[in-house]
């Protein structure tokens, strides 16, 4: 059998107070995250590019390719 905990408002706000700011510490962390992807890639994309070039290539556009069905 569960006891129940009774708190004071006080306490009750300080609870929410605390999961408001894990809530926030996750979504930063979320954000962070998904910057930081963006920004590889982007860097991805720059060192292929100069690759190519360096390689001396007049064209290093890239090349999509459709899926084969």
């Amino acid at each position: 059998m569960k006891r129940r905990i009774l708190l004071t408002p006080r306490e009750r706000q300080e609870e929410e107070d605390r999961f408001t700011a894990s809530l926030a510490g996750l979504a930063v962390a979320l954000l962070l995250g998904l910057i930081g992807l963006w920004v590889a890639d982007g860097l991805a994309q720059v060192s292929k590019l100069e690759d190519c070039l360096l390689q001396g290539r007049m064209n290093c556009e890239r090349i999509e390719l459709s899926p084969v069905p």
